[in-house]
């Protein structure tokens, strides 16, 4: 079972905030510094998820990122993916002053429980072309302790 989970968002917040509490989320995080990617960094992460017989399939983009950006933890049953863009941020390039510069360094990451069986070793991993690769095997069922009839028997 994967289920995603990203960082520092929640599905309904957009629908369920008021006009007063987007106003004062926004002078709040005007006032303090925010991560790179902001609220929504998991949107940088596009995931397709595919069910195989054995097990999953994960593609998950990260344009212009390099493999050495891009690193991988398994704990508690929560794979979760990070990369780390980094470069200077210079007001100035060999030719000039840059007037607007969209192009961001910072980090972002994303989280999928995967079940605490699976180990490290387990997972294949791949990088290319901007996109992450994983394969992660299916969890094996647990054998079910046999039940005991709750009844007790009259002799």
């Amino acid at each position: 079972m994967m289920v995603p989970y990203m960082f520092h968002d929640s599905l309904l917040d957009d629908w369920f905030n008021s006009d007063w509490d987007r106003e004062f989320d926004r002078a709040v995080n005007a006032m303090a510094p925010r991560g790179n990617f902001g609220k929504r960094g998991a949107q940088v992460m596009k995931t397709d998820v595919r069910e195989t017989a054995d097990g999953y399939d994960v593609f998950v983009e990260l344009p212009g990122f390099k493999k050495e950006d891009v690193k991988l933890d398994l704990k508690d049953g929560y794979l979760t993916i990070s990369a780390r863009r980094s470069g200077a941020r210079g007001e100035k390039d060999g030719e000039g002053r840059y007037i607007r510069q969209e192009r961001y360094t910072g980090s972002c990451a994303r989280s999928f429980y995967v079940g605490e069986e699976l180990k490290p070793e387990d997972v294949k991993a791949r990088f290319e072309d901007g996109v992450l690769e994983l394969s992660l095997p299916k969890a094996q069922a647990r054998p079910q302790p046999e039940k005991k009839p709750a009844q007790i028997e009259i002799l």
